[in-house]
């Protein structure tokens, strides 16, 4: 079986738009080629890294439940088969940023696909954000998101992560984060900040977006990809 990769993160730099409750990110030199080799006293090879200094949440990443649920599983110890697997993507993007993603505009979006939700799908929602507002002022303030009936329909289909190409999966209007509070009821995952969606919408595919094994993680950034056939 062939799989054509597609990549679904965002980079990290430093001045990166990070969600305002979050560490900035900054990226240091550690060690450049040539100071390197004036160290070890090397003439033939030197080495060059950076320091880095971000949040848990910067850029594309995912959540431990820890981080909305004090009692939940922090990142290293939640399910890995929490963040890879058989995914579909579905079509949310015709929902103004004005209102909320209800249970009706998932159910259509899983119709129009010809998809279905199966116990322990991961489920991806291209809203258009991403394509619409990366890199202006709109990011971190003019998306939909999930109210709490949305998130909870997912819940109840078993979906065991809720993806979206936008800073959250909540409405920024929305004080309760209604989306995480799902999470954290139903001890599921979410990733945010993803990109390229509309590659994979209306689509099955297997997703990996695997978290580093940070001890006591309350969430992680990650290498998010699509294996589509």
């Amino acid at each position: 079986m062939n799989f054509k990769v597609i990549d679904l993160s965002q980079e990290i730099f430093q001045g990166m738009s990070v969600f305002p409750m979050h560490q900035p990110t900054f990226i240091m030199s550690n060690m450049t080629h040539e100071q390197n080799m004036k160290d070890t006293g090397s003439t033939t090879l030197g080495f060059s890294a950076r320091n880095l200094l971000l949040s848990e949440h910067c850029g594309t990443h995912c959540d431990a439940v820890w981080e909305y649920k004090p009692s939940g599983d922090t990142i290293d110890n939640m399910p890995l088969e929490y963040f890879f697997g058989s995914a579909i993507c579905i079509d949310l993007s015709n929902i103004p940023y004005s209102r909320y993603i209800e249970p009706d505009d998932i159910k259509k979006s899983i119709q129009k696909s010809g998809q279905e939700i199966n116990e322990g799908d991961i489920v991806l929602l291209y809203t258009g954000h991403y394509n619409r507002n990366y890199g202006t002022n709109k990011w971190q303030t003019e998306y939909s998101g999930l109210s709490y009936e949305g998130a909870k329909y997912l819940a109840d289909c078993g979906v065991v992560n809720i993806g979206v190409d936008a800073p959250a999966i909540d409405h920024p209007n929305d004080i309760n984060f209604s989306g995480h509070l799902v999470c954290g009821e139903y001890d599921i995952t979410n990733t945010e900040n993803l990109c390229n969606l509309e590659k994979v919408v209306n689509k099955r595919f297997i997703y990996f977006g695997l978290p580093l094994k940070i001890r006591s993680g309350s969430g992680s950034p990650i290498r998010a990809i699509a294996l589509v056939e």
